[in-house]
């Protein structure tokens, strides 16, 4: 498929909007789930800001439904995605690896809250649950990658898929993690 107008290539999964204004199409999304899928992590973004220093960063970012996000959370960030495609899960976790909450995420009608807001730094993740699900994520700029912690109590992205296998299925069931990590959050009115 080829790369719309108005994109260009920063790597495997992630395109930048290369014009003012950045507008998206239905063309656009369906090339972005298409990289998506020929990715080996499931994922593909365009970034509307013009670079890392940018002040405010927003992304359309498209998971396909095997797609892992390794627990992490962001030094000094808020970040916030509304649903445009799709449902996920996004999942919070304390420090200590304790799981706090689930949110239900799903497109406007479709059944789940379509827009979230994360202003403190908190362990999370997401799984998407259809085979594609797009979103628009809006967080704080500049980027440095140091700013992201990853969760050393979970499987890496780049680890063994049986791992992360295990790991999920131990969400789903709402009982933290492996290895005697506990339970304390309640799915109430986010489920």
């Amino acid at each position: 498929m080829k790369i719309p107008s108005g994109f260009a290539r920063i790597n495997d999964e992630v395109y930048v909007a290369d014009g003012n204004p950045t507008i998206v199409t239905d063309d656009a999304i369906a090339f972005l789930k298409f990289v998506a899928e020929k990715n080996r992590r499931g994922r593909a973004r365009l970034c509307a800001h013009p670079g890392n220093d940018d002040a405010l960063h927003e992304m359309l970012i498209a998971h396909t439904g095997g797609a892992y996000v390794q627990p992490h959370k962001h030094r000094g960030k808020s970040e916030s995605f509304h649903i445009v495609e799709g449902r996920l899960k996004i999942f919070l976790f304390g420090d200590d690896a304790t799981w706090k909450q689930t949110i239900q995420m799903a497109k406007p009608g479709g059944g789940g809250s379509f827009f979230y807001r994360l202003h403190s730094e908190t362990f999370h993740s997401v799984l998407p649950e259809t085979d594609f699900v797009v979103f628009h994520e809006v967080t704080n700029g500049p980027f440095d990658i140091a700013d992201r912690v990853d969760a050393e109590w979970a499987p890496a992205e780049d680890g063994d898929p049986a791992l992360q296998s295990a790991f999920i299925e131990a969400w789903l069931k709402g009982a933290g993690l492996p290895a005697g990590a506990s339970h304390s959050g309640t799915q109430g009115g986010t489920t």
